[in-house]
């Protein structure tokens, strides 16, 4: 059963509009693995607009299952994975103004970087992932060369399509997926996933390691209760079997 790992930003942002510790990060997260959550996301932008640096050494402290910080890794972000060291980093290309992830990692143009920033974090022991997209091999292929652990399936398309009833978009994660196992790399997936779409997406990708899911996972939230969605994502992950 593939892991699910709870991004907590919108948990930040609505913090963030009020002031204060109002909803608390922190008691949030640790609430998230009471209910059975397998690990904790978050994405820090450098303007610290939902998830504030000081956040990452805060649940460092006490998320028990897996810390997973995602970003692109600019000297900040660098050192700040660094000095709390997380299970997992997984390394997305954003600009600085991105309202949210919307492309995947070139691996061939950024090959030089990736290894020396993949070698760096995999020397203080921290696991790393590439957030790439599907629909070029030669990516998939390059990204195996860097020294990643994983990747992370950019997931906004197969939504999108699955949305509209074009399941067919699910052979291009599939064999993704396949391609990248068999060079060696784990497979964890993420963006626009949700309770409409997670289990016919994981029942096609038997590779699957881990799923993080923020924004569907809070929306629908609001509606069934925080801890009412967190097993119902957990069944329909534990339902592929």
């Amino acid at each position: 059963m593939a892991v699910l790992s709870v991004n907590v930003n919108k948990i930040a942002t609505l913090r963030n509009s009020r002031g204060g510790d109002v909803p608390n990060l922190v008691q949030v997260a640790k609430d998230i693995e009471e209910f059975g959550g397998q690990g904790i996301t978050i994405h820090p932008r450098p303007d610290e607009r939902h998830i504030r640096y000081q956040d990452a050494f805060d649940l460092k402290e006490i998320v028990t299952t897996e810390l997973n910080i995602e970003g692109n890794p600019i000297p900040k972000f660098k050192k700040l994975v660094l000095d709390v060291n997380p299970k997992q980093v997984t390394l997305v290309p954003d600009g600085d103004d991105n309202i949210t992830s919307d492309a995947g990692w070139d691996t061939i143009t950024h090959q030089s970087f990736l290894k020396d920033v993949i070698a760096e974090f995999k020397e203080a022991g921290i696991r790393t992932s590439i957030f790439i997209d599907t629909g070029n091999p030669a990516l998939i292929e390059a990204a195996a060369t860097t020294g990643a652990d994983r990747v992370e399936l950019y997931t906004e398309k197969f939504a999108v399509e699955y949305g509209k009833g074009n399941i067919g978009v699910i052979t291009e994660y599939a064999e993704a997926a396949k391609l990248a196992k068999q060079l060696g790399m784990g497979v964890n997936a993420g963006h626009d996933l949700s309770l409409k779409n997670i289990n016919f997406f994981a029942k096609h990708i038997p590779e699957l390691d881990e799923v993080s899911i923020g924004h569907a996972l809070i929306s629908e939230a609001l509606y069934y209760g925080l801890q009412n969605v967190v097993n119902m994502y957990l069944y329909k992950l534990q339902d592929v079997l």
